[in-house]
C-alpha cells in the first residue's frame, strides 16, 4: 500500500493566463473541477504537482522558484505522480481520477529560463485529474491512493 501524503497548497486560477490565487480551502465539484477556477470540465479539471518532483527540478535547475509558477491547482507532498494515469487519488474527502501527465508549456520559461526542460522528465510537471467525488478540501488534508500502484 502506498504511504499517505499531504495537501500542501491550493491555487485557483480566475481566468485563462490569469494569476494563481492561493487558498487555504476549496470546493471541488464532480465532473467540473474547482469552484471559481477558470478550467472547468474535460480531462484537466484539477492539476496536481508533487513537491518532491518540484524540488528535484529546482535542484537540476540550480534555482529556487516558488511552485506557484507551475500554475497547478494542488501541491502535494509524499505522493508520486509519475505514471499514475487511471489511478484514483483521494484528497481529503474528494476522489480524483488521474487522466494524464501535465505537459509543461512555454510559460515555464517566462517564470525561469530552463524551467521547461527541468520539468520534462518523470512527470515533474504534474498530472491532470477529473473530479469523481467532490467536496471541500483544505491545506493539510491527507492524500492517499485508493488503488494499488502499477
Amino acid at each position: 500500500m502506498d504511504a499517505a501524503g499531504r495537501l500542501e497548497r491550493i491555487w485557483i486560477k480566475r481566468a485563462a493566463r490569469g494569476e494563481m490565487d492561493p487558498r487555504s480551502e476549496a470546493d471541488l465539484v464532480a465532473g467540473r473541477g474547482i469552484v471559481g477556477n477558470a478550467d472547468q470540465g474535460g480531462r484537466r479539471q484539477v492539476t496536481l504537482l508533487s513537491s518532491e518532483s518540484w524540488r528535484n527540478a529546482m535542484r537540476d535547475l540550480g534555482a529556487e522558484v516558488d511552485p506557484s509558477a507551475r500554475r497547478a491547482n494542488l501541491l502535494l507532498s509524499g505522493i508520486e505522480l509519475a505514471r499514475s494515469r487511471r489511478r484514483i487519488l483521494q484528497v481529503g474527502c474528494c476522489r480524483l481520477l488521474i487522466r494524464m501527465e501535465t505537459v509543461p508549456c512555454h510559460r515555464m520559461e517566462e517564470a525561469h529560463p530552463g524551467l521547461l526542460r527541468a520539468l520534462k522528465p518523470d512527470w515533474r510537471g504534474g498530472a491532470c485529474a477529473e473530479v469523481l467525488e467532490g467536496g471541500e478540501i483544505r491545506v493539510g488534508d491527507q492524500v492517499i491512493w485508493l488503488d494499488p500502484g502499477a
